[in-house]
């Protein structure tokens, strides 16, 4: 059966088309927006340190624009496919029923018109109030702006991405049609392809219908609740945009469970207007700027050589190294999924011609990139500190031993290795030999390397940068190295730019959606009676702790680290507290775990950044996962050491 015209076909080709492009010209203006932001925080270190003169109202500027930025790049981050979703059932379904694939994608990107449409209705009256009354943001006298420009950027990036959502349906819908397509097999004869999947539609619309008759039913504030979390996941597992899902259902809880949509409508503005507007979340984009930079600059690489160059001769020493550069890479960037990406062009080549063993180059590269989320600056201890309400610096802090001890007992599990079961690491007896390096050379290749850790670092635990501050000196610092190497193109530095917007999208709607799931939670009554659920089982501390890892473990198999932390820590937090725990040892322990997560499989986020990096197509997902078991291991053992041993993480307290 033909299920739409040629014509609807190219209709649909050129609406995505034009949408696409709009969506890319306004992502690229506020990508420009994130390095003047960068810029001005480094106006006002240097006005405030030199000239006693700081630029007035920074934070201010800083805390609205990243709204804007937001809503101006959600549409583009959709439409490059960035918007953070699992793949586990909906690649497979891509594969095998496509037609079952396209149906279900239909109603995910329906979902998001409607949650991107409510953003914009809750939106409007302020944007119209904050133009009528002349609202400003800042301080008389000192500094002022006026707010209806943030607002109308919230408000048109909101519907925007709205269109780029319905776009996708219709692209959808076409994509359906395909699958059922009338294919030519001479010249007067054809076959219609039947379109497979029924089976796994009629699942899934019983799936819509159940939640409707749930949610309908007069279950009480905590069954709402309970309903919401059920559905979240099992919707999250299918295949939808989890900050469309944690909106959408966090609307109805609410809306029930007040019994009043107006309630509801007012929660959702606030969230998405108040949630992120603070000057901490600039982190978020500058940390990333300064990684993608870092990145661009080949820093990575230089570090990789230099540290392969002084482990040469140990056994397992180009392993060790790959740990070693990690570590060093990580306290400059702090995003494990840019270790992986890097140490996979850098380190498994080097390590296959010098006679390792591709599965054993490929697990290490792989394990060793998480050391990107504990040491510090890591970016998923900033959203746990955003979202725990706890000191940034302090976390940072914590994280330096627990950091060390992970790296430490990497190195010593590869030695090892190579000493008791050589040829699971070595594939030849043939000695490794790095002959193109010196001390002067290595030296030249570790200079900016330091100089960017004293930035950042030294700069967040002597007091004189905020994290935000260190971020925009860090980014600022990286770009400069770049370019005295050479390595920083207009091209190449336009990419970071677009690539840190969509990066840092990603993340900054996962933390709105997850201020709308926790204000669910709140009104649902599920913290307080889960809390006081475990305080009458009499498990203490640890024995929640236990519990807590299995199902952090579990959830990493299938979702991202930071949906993770967004789903659990608003449940387990009061918890903790209640229980007599250390909320800074909490997050240092929920890092590390979660961390684990992406090493297992069937999600495992960095084993399929490698696999979509390494140049060797006939490597499969198999090998990677059995190249990162033992460093599942070794994270294991160091992550029931950290929670079983919490002055490890508070030495510095």
């Amino acid at each position: 059966m033909v299920l739409t015209s040629s014509a609807f076909r190219r209709g649909t080709d050129q609406a995505v088309s034009a949408v696409s492009a709009l969506t890319g010209i306004v992502s690229g203006a506020a990508s420009i927006w994130i390095f003047c932001l960068m810029l001005l925080i480094c106006a006002d270190i240097i006005g405030r340190s030199v000239f006693n003169a700081p630029v007035q109202g920074v934070a201010e500027i800083v805390s609205n624009s990243i709204v804007a930025i937001v809503f101006l790049q959600a549409a583009h981050a959709l439409m490059s496919g960035r918007m953070t979703r699992t793949d586990l059932l909906a690649g497979w379904l891509e594969e095998e029923r496509p037609f079952a694939a396209s149906a279900m994608r239909i109603v995910f990107h329906l979902a998001g018109v409607l949650v991107f449409a409510l953003i914009a209705q809750g939106t409007w009256p302020k944007l119209v109030d904050a133009w009528v009354e002349d609202e400003f943001f800042g301080a008389q006298g000192v500094f002022t702006a006026p707010v209806w420009p943030i607002k109308a950027c919230l408000f048109a990036g909101s519907i925007l991405t709205a269109l780029a959502f319905a776009t996708q349906a219709l692209k959808d819908v076409k994509d359906m049609a395909n699958a059922g397509r009338v294919v030519p097999l001479r010249v007067q004869h054809s076959v219609v392809v039947k379109p497979k999947g029924w089976l796994y539609i009629l699942l899934f619309a019983g799936i819509l219908v159940l939640g409707y008759g749930v949610f309908m039913a007069d279950i009480g504030r905590v069954g709402v609740g309970l309903a919401a979390i059920g559905f979240m996941l099992l919707l999250i597992f299918s295949g939808a945009h989890i900050a469309v899902v944690l909106i959408l259902l966090s609307f109805l809880g609410i809306w029930l469970i007040r019994d009043n949509p107006k309630v509801a409508m007012r929660a959702l503005a606030l969230s998405a207007d108040g949630a992120i507007n603070r000057y901490l979340f600039g982190v978020v984009p500058l940390f990333v700027l300064m990684g993608l930079i870092v990145d661009a600059a080949d820093i990575g690489r230089d570090a990789y050589r230099v540290a392969a160059w002084l482990l040469q001769k140990i056994r397992g020493g180009l392993g060790i190294a790959t740990v070693a550069a990690n570590a060093v890479f990580a306290s400059i960037t702090g995003i494990s999924i840019a270790s992986a990406a890097v140490f996979s062009r850098v380190a498994v080549p080097q390590m296959v011609a010098n006679g390792y063993n591709n599965r054993f180059a490929l697990g290490v590269v792989a394990g060793s990139s998480v050391l990107g989320m504990l040491i510090p600056p890591s970016l998923l201890l900033i959203i746990y500190g955003v979202l725990a309400e706890q000191s940034v610096g302090a976390l940072f802090l914590a994280a330096i031993v627990p950091g060390g001890i992970l790296a430490f007992v990497f190195g010593t599990g590869i030695y090892l290795m190579a000493r008791f079961r050589p040829r699971s690491v070595m594939q030849t007896d043939r000695p490794v030999v790095i002959d193109d390096e010196d001390w002067n050379s290595a030296t030249r290749k570790l200079a900016p390397i330091v100089a960017l850790v004293t930035i950042v670092l030294g700069g967040i635990y002597s007091g004189f940068f905020t994290p935000t501050e260190a971020g925009a000196a860090g980014a600022a610092a990286a770009i400069l190295v770049a370019l005295a190497k050479g390595s920083l193109t207009w091209s190449k530095f336009w990419r970071v730019l677009v690539d840190t917007g969509l990066v840092s999208v990603s993340i900054l709607l996962l933390i709105i959606a997850a201020s709308m799931y926790s204000r669910m939670l709140t009104l649902s009554t599920i913290p307080q009676q889960t809390t006081l659920f475990f305080a009458e089982m009499g498990l203490g501390l640890m024995g929640f702790m236990l519990i807590y890892l299995v199902l952090v473990v579990i959830m990493g198999m299938i979702l991202d680290s930071t949906s993770i932390m967004l789903i659990l820590l608003p449940l387990c937090l009061p918890i903790v507290t209640e229980l007599g725990g250390n909320l800074i040892w909490f997050g240092i322990v929920t890092v590390i775990a979660v961390e684990i997560g992406l090493l297992t499989p069937p999600f495992g986020l960095t084993v399929y950044v490698v696999k979509a990096t390494i140049a060797d197509r006939n490597t499969t997902l198999g090998d990677i996962f059995s190249g990162t078991f033992p460093f599942v291991i070794m994270m294991t053992v160091v992550t029931l050491l950290l929670t079983f041993v919490p002055a490890l993480s508070l030495v510095f307290e």
